[in-house]
């Protein structure tokens, strides 16, 4: 799976690569081209996924110079040790409060995953250095970290201004149920509604969303859907007695969504019948 985005008077592409629903998390990579060098968002969670990755960027023909890690969940940085040993002399790098959160989570996450993904786990995990300040230039072009003196700095997501293009990351979804288990409070929950609107007050013309399967449209309707979709579950939350209840409306609400094991999950932890992390 993936899709590519390319405009003729743009000095930048955007190719994306997704596995969808044969890997264990649909999450997106974003390879950002220039004429002679290419910056890499997010590094995917299986190893053979990180190699289909590596296999892309080698593609382009082009020398990687950055990879940038928007979130501190494994899926989205599992796969460095794999991407590091095929591009050495790329830069990787991430915000301060993502680097914390990795070295504070990393060892309890390869415990539990290592034992999943078998194979496919990282042989070692490669922590990001911390970004100075907020952007990335890829030939004289920005790729700007939006998000990051919000409440929540550490659910930043990526701003291109030259494809008018949004990398959502952790805080977009599209046709799958929204992980919600992260986001415990109503304030977290209120800090990513905020975030969504300012995404969508940029009018980009290019969404990629963080989490998805299937075809996604790449565009503003990712945000809107999964912004809809926080309003329908605070509602279910205040609504519902117990967790059960709450799947059912949210099922009812969208019962075409994928990946409803995140939903049940979701729905135990705000209901205070589980804890997470666990």
């Amino acid at each position: 799976m993936g899709a590519s985005f390319v405009t003729a008077a743009a000095p930048l592409s955007l190719e994306v690569y997704n596995p969808g629903e044969k890997s264990i998390f649909p999450v997106s990579s974003e390879i950002i081209s220039g004429k002679n060098e290419v910056v890499l968002i997010d590094a995917q969670f299986q190893k053979d996924d990180a190699q289909v990755l590596a296999d892309k960027i080698r593609a382009t023909g082009k020398t990687l110079t950055t990879i940038y890690i928007s979130h501190s969940d494994p899926d989205f940085y599992f796969g460095l040790d794999e991407l590091k040993k095929t591009f050495p002399q790329a830069k990787i790098v991430a915000t301060p409060q993502t680097v914390a959160l990795i070295k504070e989570s990393k060892d309890g996450k390869l415990a539990y995953w290592g034992p999943v993904l078998k194979e496919n786990a990282p042989q070692s995990i490669i922590v990001p250095e911390p970004l100075e300040g907020n952007r990335i230039m890829l030939e004289g072009e920005s790729i700007l970290i939006e998000g990051l003196n919000s409440p929540a700095p550490e659910r930043s997501y990526v701003w291109v201004p030259s494809l008018s293009a949004v990398m959502g990351g952790v805080l977009v979804s599209e046709n799958i149920h929204v992980w919600l288990a992260d986001t415990q409070t109503p304030e977290s929950r209120q800090y990513w509604q905020q975030s969504l609107k300012s995404m969508q007050d940029k009018h980009p013309a290019t969404v990629v969303p963080g989490h998805y399967v299937g075809n996604s449209h790449f565009s503003p309707a990712a945000i809107t859907f999964t912004a809809d979709y926080l309003t329908r579950a605070e509602a279910a939350l205040k609504e519902s007695k117990d967790s059960q209840q709450m799947i059912s409306t949210l099922k009812a609400a969208y019962p075409a969504l994928a990946d409803e094991s995140s939903l049940e999950l979701s729905a135990k932890v705000l209901k205070g019948e589980m804890r997470w992390p666990q």
